[in-house]
């Protein structure tokens, strides 16, 4: 038998194992639930992988809540897409970043303000998928009440989904989120003095 034979040998054996192992957790993966999802971390990607989350379910006719917190002075190109989409209510802070607007008590009125939106769309049994984007500052700086936001979060109808991003999430958003995902930051351009590229970074 030749290396390559050999070698093409090998490797249907180790896929056959391969696939009797995921099959065999596909097998065993039996609840359907709700999931919470927390992007966190220094990373760049968290909201962009949050709204691609959203573009599938939308691609799959689900409804979808939108609340971003922090942004609104820059035309985003996420809300351009979704803002007048029959199947996303989508709602924006439009305030800023906190290092703009430098005002702590108009801040938090605008924070409290938006959670109100936030808490009905979690209220919402025909709210399929609900994404919170840079809700992690809100509880980080102390604009929300960070128990009231857990309630929300563990008390919304059961097979709603929930996608939260925003870097250093609290230890009680992953304690009680079902899948946790960290983005590491090796390199960014912006530090190198890139400008922030439209499509790409907003």
């Amino acid at each position: 038998m030749s290396k390559q034979n050999d070698r093409n040998e090998r490797h249907k054996k180790a896929m056959e194992r391969k696939k009797a192992h995921i099959d065999g957790k596909i097998a065993q993966a039996t609840i359907d639930k709700g999931l919470m999802i927390v992007l966190t971390g220094n990373g760049k990607g968290k909201s962009s992988s949050a709204f691609g989350m959203l573009a599938r379910s939308v691609g799959h006719g689900l409804r979808c809540g939108v609340i971003q917190f922090i942004k609104g002075v820059w035309e985003t190109g996420e809300h351009l897409l979704f803002q007048d989409h029959p199947q996303v209510e989508f709602h924006v802070m439009n305030t800023g970043f906190t290092w703009e607007t430098q005002d702590r008590e108009a801040d938090i009125a605008a924070a409290v303000a938006t959670w109100e939106k936030a808490a009905e769309l979690l209220n919402n049994k025909d709210v399929d998928v609900v994404l919170l984007d840079e809700l992690t500052y809100m509880l980080t700086y102390g604009y929300l009440d960070k128990e009231m936001v857990i309630s929300a979060l563990e008390n919304r109808p059961p097979m709603q989904h929930v996608i939260v991003t925003g870097r250093s999430a609290s230890k009680e958003l992953i304690e009680i989120a079902d899948t946790v995902t960290e983005l590491g930051e090796s390199k960014h351009a912006f530090y190198d003095g890139v400008k922030v590229q439209k499509g790409i970074d907003y």
